[in-house]
C-alpha cells in the first residue's frame, strides 16, 4: 500500500502569539517534539519569527543524546536565521553545551575528551555574546560559568594529541 504525505493545515497569523504559547509549555513540559513542530507551524507562516527559531532551538536541544528524534533539522542552520549577533553566538553557545552534556552523559573516557571540546566552544560563544550583550543581561556570563563547574566537577581535561594527530 502506497501512502502520500499528509497535506499539513496553515495556522492564521493571528494565532501566532497563541501557539508560540503552547510551544513554551509543552518545552516545560518535556514534550520537546510537540513544542518543535508547533515551532515548524508558526515558521511557515512567519519565517522570521525569532521566537519560534529560539523555541525550535531549544526544543532541538532538549532532544540531544543517543536517540535524537528529529535530526533532518540542523541547529546551525536554525542559529544563522536569528538576526541578531548577540543571539547567534548565545544560542550556539547553548548548542555546544547542550551537545557536551549529552556526550558526557554517555561515560566513556572519549566522550570525556569530546565533552572538554564542546564545552571550550561553547564558552568561547558565550565570551563573544558577553562582549556585544544587551545592558542588563548577563545571560552568557552565566552560561560560561555554568559550563566551568561542569569541567571542574566532572575533572574534565582536554585529550593530549600526539605530532600524528595534526597529520592528514
Amino acid at each position: 500500500m502506497i501512502t502520500t504525505p499528509l497535506q499539513l493545515k496553515t495556522l492564521s497569523k493571528d494565532a501566532l502569539p497563541r501557539a508560540m504559547e503552547k510551544a513554551d509549555r509543552y518545552r516545560l513540559l518535556n514534550e520537546p517534539l510537540q513544542a518543535q513542530s508547533i515551532c515548524l507551524d508558526v515558521l511557515a507562516v512567519d519565517p522570521e519569527n525569532q521566537q519560534a527559531l529560539v523555541v525550535l532551538l531549544l526544543a532541538m536541544t532538549d532532544q540531544f543524546g543517543p536517540a535524537y528524534k528529529m535530526s533532518e533539522l540542523d541547529p546551525d542552520q536554525v542559529i544563522a536565521r536569528l538576526k541578531s549577533p548577540y543571539d547567534r553566538d548565545y544560542y550556539a553557545g547553548i548548542v555546544a553545551e547542550r551537545r557536551a552534556e549529552a556526550i558526557l552523559d554517555e561515560n566513556t573516557s572519549h566522550s570525556r575528551y569530546l565533552a572538554h571540546d564542546h564545552l571550550t566552544v561553547a564558552m568561547q560563544h558565550y565570551e563573544t555574546a558577553a562582549e556585544i550583550r544587551p545592558p542588563g543581561n548577563d545571560d552568557a556570563i552565566l552560561r560560561w560559568n555554568g559550563c566551568a563547574r561542569i569541567i571542574t566537577r566532572n575533572n574534565l581535561t582536554p585529550r593530549e594529541l600526539s605530532a600524528g594527530d595534526f597529520l592528514e
